[in-house]
């Protein structure tokens, strides 16, 4: 087994307000290796948005510890985790965060222009299907063409991770297979290890790996095997 590229040990999150207290996470422990593809499975309100913000460093654990590669993220300060999101993290959201005065290459060009080695946005519209769509601005785009302008934008600056939190709770079915076929694309060609959050079960078909999470805990992992297409998803 490869070493992992972020992992979490016995992590919990616990928000507070006033003498209410809701635990979010609840000892949670788990890696994302390279080049693997895995779906986070479990109902609104599971937790699996909160973990999913640990991982990336949008939110910091109650406790428990977070480490990108062998790095301590876990009491980093604030300048040191900006770097980690910028350089190392790509994004990708339910709602796409374009901007609408922008072309898509110049949605993709905002990221390129402040990554280390990125690559042109002309290359990142291309991987996700999008190489004839470079000068449109959003409203010219469905909603499947908008998310994957995302998914672009997230890649540009060439991840090592890759954070999805429910990239396809938007849009219809035609549509969301669309915008998988492209997270796996990016997953195979470029060995981006990629983590999906998402309540859709048939989702879990196109992971290597599916955890399932309830109550703030990891309920179980399965492993497929035989990831299948996109097009094979049954929704």
């Amino acid at each position: 087994m490869s070493d992992p590229v972020l992992r979490c040990e016995n992590i919990t999150r616990i928000y507070r307000t006033g003498a209410v207290e809701v635990q979010a996470l609840r000892g949670v422990t788990m890696r994302l290796d390279p080049g693997e593809m895995v779906v986070l499975l479990g109902a609104s309100g599971s937790g699996k948005s909160t973990l999913l913000n640990i991982l990336g460093a949008l939110d910091s654990p109650t406790s428990g510890r977070v480490f990108f590669r062998e790095a301590e993220l876990t009491h980093a300060p604030d300048r040191e985790l900006t770097r980690f999101r910028r350089e190392h993290v790509g994004f990708v959201f339910q709602f796409y965060n374009l901007m609408p005065a922008l072309t898509a290459r110049e949605n993709v060009a905002l990221v390129t222009e402040i990554a280390a080695t990125p690559m042109r946005p002309e290359e990142a519209l291309e991987r996700v299907g999008l190489g004839h769509r470079l000068n449109h601005f959003p409203a010219e785009l469905s909603g499947g063409e908008q998310q994957r302008v995302a998914i672009a934008r997230a890649i540009a600056k060439r991840p090592e991770l890759l954070l999805c939190d429910e990239p396809t709770g938007a849009l219809d079915s035609a549509t969301g297979v669309t915008v998988l076929e492209a997270l796996t694309q990016v997953n195979r060609d470029l060995g981006t290890a990629t983590a999906i959050i998402t309540h859709n079960a048939g989702i879990q078909a196109i992971a290597h790996r599916v955890i399932h999470i309830a109550d703030g805990r990891i309920a179980r992992e399965t492993i497929n095997a035989t990831p299948v297409p996109p097009s094979e998803v049954t929704w």
